[in-house]
């Protein structure tokens, strides 16, 4: 037992093994440090194209016993061929990095169909300006072909930063301004327990879930295809009030036979990577929904389609056989989308900031807004700037990533 004032003598050393990747290397380096009785301070460990990269920071007792035991780290890694190397730590530094501890941690997610150095550079540069530094990078995608078509391929890299930066505002624009430069999507969110506890997903339908606006296919089989379709733009773009540029668009619609309900809904084309989408957020716990300005009998053929748990969407008044025009109340709009979000996480026994929300147009940026994730998915300019989060480069499965999800890469 040490009396007091005894110094403790002890050597802090921070040891990379570098090599091709091997079964037995970490038992057989920790079997060698648990003999000179060191204490584990930190470590990691990457592999990248079977080579590994290994570091451990280690205290161990200034005695015989453990400079042998650093010897014999060397010679072991030799045995294993591998690279070894040996860097002190001063306890001043040591306590440096533990003084660190507790710093706001950030996850910058870079999403591309194929990520490319010039990427990496632009967005580390603009990490590091805001005085955000790198602790970790990790590729979450799968592994691509070099000759898999450049339109469905996927690339997401994602960076752990440590840091706060003094006006996050600005770092968004800057991310956003070179996203939109270089084709890619950059997301910019504080990793909290709340980003892989999240379980309530909510989606607009129209230009979200399906690669179509509903109302514009049935206007342009009612002859009014133009007239429609530009007042949904400008909807889109918030130059409209929602609820009437619906009411004004529906009216056009007055006379449709409903029989071609049917024949539009079989020709909407799913959004790009939506299977997947639900198919891991229903293993991963997910309760999902619909909440689209657009119509019901398109949302619940969705709904069978890809599992969908819950469906808010505007039921179309039909007399004898043809649409009448008008929609039967209350209608979808941008407050309601807001409210049914919060009734339902209260319905399921969650927080808003354990729920996602995913739309395109200006009457979700509420519910974008009050969701923990907002993303707003291929949108429109105005939407984009004001989301949280903005996806346009990939499909509908990118918004995986910005939960940690990895890609499998090994068969089950």
């Amino acid at each position: 037992m040490l009396s007091v004032g005894e110094t403790v003598l002890r050597e802090i050393v921070l040891i990379n093994i570098t090599g091709e990747d091997r079964p037995g290397l970490t038992a057989a380096i920790t079997g060698v440090l648990a003999q000179g009785k060191a204490n584990i301070l930190d470590i990691g460990q990457a592999v990248i194209h079977d080579t590994l990269s290994f570091g451990i920071l280690v205290e161990i007792p200034e005695t015989l016993e453990a400079s042998s035991a650093l010897k014999e780290v060397l010679f072991t890694a030799y045995k294993l061929d591998q690279q070894v190397r040996f860097t002190p730590v001063s306890e001043a530094d040591y306590q440096h990095w533990v003084e660190g501890q507790g710093k706001a941690r950030h996850i910058v997610t870079l999403l591309a169909r194929r990520v490319t150095a010039e990427h990496l550079h632009r967005v580390s540069a603009i990490t590091a300006q805001y005085g955000l530094n790198i602790d970790r990078i990790d590729r979450l995608s799968g592994r691509i072909s070099l000759d898999a078509p450049v339109d469905r391929a996927k690339g997401c890299i994602e960076l752990s930063v440590r840091g706060e930066p003094e006006d996050p505002t600005a770092l968004r624009a800057e991310f956003l301004r070179i996203g939109q430069e270089l084709d890619i999507d950059i997301a910019f969110q504080r990793d909290t327990l709340f980003r892989r506890n999240r379980r309530l997903a909510v989606f607009d339908m129209d230009s979200t879930l399906i690669e179509a606006e509903v109302i514009d296919e049935l206007a342009k089989v009612a002859g009014v295809g133009e007239q429609v379709s530009a007042i949904t733009e400008r909807a889109m773009r918030g130059e409209l009030d929602f609820r009437a540029s619906f009411r004004e668009r529906l009216a056009l619609l007055k006379g449709l036979p409903e029989s071609v309900l049917q024949e539009v809904a079989l020709r909407l084309p799913l959004t790009e990577g939506a299977e997947l989408l639900f198919t891991e957020l229903k293993r991963l716990g997910y309760k999902t929904a619909i909440l689209s300005g657009g119509f019901s009998y398109f949302a619940h053929q969705l709904q069978q389609k890809l599992g969908i748990d819950y469906v808010f969407a505007n039921e179309l008044q039909i007399d004898q056989g043809r649409l009448t025009g008008v929609a039967v109340e209350p209608i979808v709009d941008a407050q309601r989308k807001a409210d049914l979000l919060r009734e339902l996480a209260k319905r399921e026994g969650l927080s808003l900031e354990q729920t996602i929300a995913v739309g395109d147009g200006a009457n979700d940026l509420p519910m974008l807004g009050l969701a923990g994730l907002g993303v707003a998915f291929r949108a429109k300019p105005l939407v984009k700037q004001s989301a949280k989060q903005a996806i346009s480069t990939l499909g509908l499965d990118g918004i995986l990533y910005l939960l940690g999800y990895r890609d499998p890469e090994d068969s089950e």
